[in-house]
């Protein structure tokens, strides 16, 4: 299991400070910066106990950020599963769609499907495995991609 599905609603970006478009060595600078200003050494000794125990706990938000983040694996499907997220929060699904019944393009290794509103759902070779909702390219529909077992 990963970080990130352990606290589904972290929102990793913010804790850095940080765009989801934001390049990795950006997202790096941004971690950077910040890990050295609540590292636990670099806090007041006289400091009260609350505030350095925030710090500590900032620090370790900032850490799980950054191994989610600074990963290119671990990132991708962090970002999926915000994108799947969104795609939730937009409205209800309006279809459950097997995979085989969308159609394949060789030309860019996708697979698509007509939307009624004359929009189509679209999703590379390698997402299909991956995703589970898409979205109409036109509209605000929603399809589920199911996988035969």
């Amino acid at each position: 299991m990963m970080a990130f599905e352990q606290i589904p609603k972290k929102d990793w970006y913010s804790i850095l400070g940080a765009d989801p478009s934001a390049s990795v060595s950006d997202l790096k600078q941004k971690y950077q910066k910040l890990i050295l200003m609540y590292h636990p050494d670099k806090q007041s000794a006289d400091a009260p106990a609350g505030s350095v125990e925030e710090c500590i706990q900032k620090f370790i938000e900032i850490d799980q950020a950054w191994k989610i983040l600074g990963n290119e694996e671990t990132k991708k499907e962090y970002d999926l599963q915000r994108h799947e997220d969104d795609l939730r929060n937009m409205g209800p699904v309006d279809a459950r769609i097997y995979l085989e019944e969308m159609s394949w393009n060789e030309d860019d290794h996708s697979f698509s499907l007509s939307c009624r509103c004359g929009g189509k759902y679209s999703v590379s070779k390698d997402e299909a495995e991956e995703v589970t909702l898409i979205s109409c390219d036109t509209c605000s529909l929603i399809i589920e991609l199911l996988h035969y077992c």
